[in-house]
């Protein structure tokens, strides 16, 4: 677990983590998967009673004040549960509360925060729509200014929490004739006349988080519900996206570490041609890959979750969040098929948890910014860290370090 790189407040928090996590009924899981469930209220307010809704922030709202570091080793124990509920559990407190914490005023911090982390009430994010998810600018849901409110109209699809949530982050064109990075407005809207819960998706894993898809037409939010300035809401958005992401990935860790364990125990137990089958390569080296990429990425986590906490240049933080969901993400999807790998056909039936984990993992590469977004992110801050580099010129060059690097005429480039 790398308990040597957590400091003692970061193993206790983590520790009544694991409390909470043994509190939830098994049939509560099970509800959830087979859709009884629509959204884990009970276990929220749970959550909120032990005090492990946004621990990050100050405990003047109902937070713990502790770090991103703590926040990766708690969101991972909680995604040992089921992806499902660390998606609530993050949504809620990681994501919209953030937003509010670092944008919104007091007047917001008390009126939704406080009582988000309290468990009274509950909330969603609202970012993609029919017509895209990736394209945060192409958003076509209006907020038109009538003086002292808004009146939003629009959709909004793929809402974690769109069942259950008692208000919602929206993101809504405010001046759509404004360049993108200025035509924006992040607003808090209540559930209220004109908001519609219109569609639930049937999901392929992650059941039970009512996702959904809202309709919003005609709805009054009035101005003070502003998160940060009015056409400002790209300033929201890229420090939404530390959370959004980093979040994503150290709950992935603790969703594809059941497999794992339920693997390993079955690979000591299951026997072939007179011996364990952990004693074959073929099944222990799937499960010692398996090991050593779970290792990686929890130390990929808390390197990125410090370089937040530390205050680093914030392009190397956006570089270094979106190598990590990607790298995370792939690399516990990799877990969980190595555990149905070596477990075998009965890995492939609901006799073990390990279908559903391959289920919900499937969706980890794709939300919050598939990985191909990831990838892009990646390259173009690489690229533009390489070229200030060179500008200051590099410690050193280390094309030159080969016998031919002055061969005449060998370096062509055009």
């Amino acid at each position: 677990m790398l308990d040597h790189l957590l400091t003692p407040k970061q193993i206790a928090v983590r520790d009544e983590a694991r409390d909470l996590v043994k509190w939830v009924p098994r049939q509560m899981i099970l509800d959830m998967d087979a859709g009884k469930i629509d959204f884990p209220r009970d276990f929220l307010k749970e959550a909120a009673r032990r005090n492990l809704l946004g621990i990050r922030y100050p405990k003047k709202w109902g937070g713990r004040d502790l770090d991103w570091v703590a926040a990766g080793a708690v969101m991972e124990e909680i995604g040992t549960l089921g992806y499902i509920f660390a998606c609530v559990f993050g949504v809620g407190a990681e994501l919209v509360c953030d937003a509010i914490m670092l944008h919104g005023s007091d007047h917001l911090k008390e009126k939704y925060a406080a009582p988000l982390l309290r468990g009274e009430l509950f909330a969603a994010e609202c970012l993609t729509e029919p017509r895209g998810g990736s394209d945060f600018f192409g958003t076509t849901t209006s907020a038109v200014d009538k003086g002292d409110h808004f009146v939003v109209n629009g959709q909004k699809r793929f809402i974690v929490g769109a069942a259950g949530a008692d208000y919602f982050l929206v993101y809504a064109k405010t001046a759509p004739d404004a360049p993108p990075h200025k035509s924006m407005t992040c607003l808090l809207v209540d559930r209220t006349e004109g908001v519609d819960t219109s569609y639930l998706y049937d999901l392929m894993g992650c059941r039970g988080g009512g996702a959904g898809r809202l309709v919003f037409k005609d709805v009054v939010v009035p101005k003070e519900n502003v998160v940060g300035q009015i056409n400002g809401a790209y300033a929201v958005f890229n420090t939404m996206m530390i959370p959004e992401r980093l979040g994503t990935a150290a709950m992935t860790i603790g969703a594809a570490r059941p497999a794992l364990d339920v693997a390993t125990a079955y690979t000591t137990r299951r026997k072939a041609f007179g011996a364990a089958i952990m004693n074959f390569q073929g099944v222990s080296f799937k499960v010692a890959e398996s090991v050593m990429l779970l290792d990686a990425c929890r130390s990929m986590i808390y390197t990125t979750g410090l370089a937040v906490d530390r205050g680093a240049d914030p392009r190397l933080i956006r570089r270094l969040v979106s190598e990590t969901k990607k790298f995370v993400t792939e690399s516990c999807q990799k877990v969980a098929e190595n555990s149905m790998q070596v477990m075998g056909g009965i890995a492939y039936t609901n006799i073990y948890p390990v279908e559903r984990i391959v289920r919900d993992l499937r969706l980890a590469s794709i939300w919050t910014g598939t990985n191909e977004i990831m990838c892009a992110i990646t390259a173009h801050e690489w690229y533009t860290e390489f070229a200030a580099k060179r500008a200051k010129s590099l410690p050193r060059d280390h094309e030159n370090d080969a016998a031919g690097s002055d061969a005449p005429g060998e370096k062509i480039y055009e």
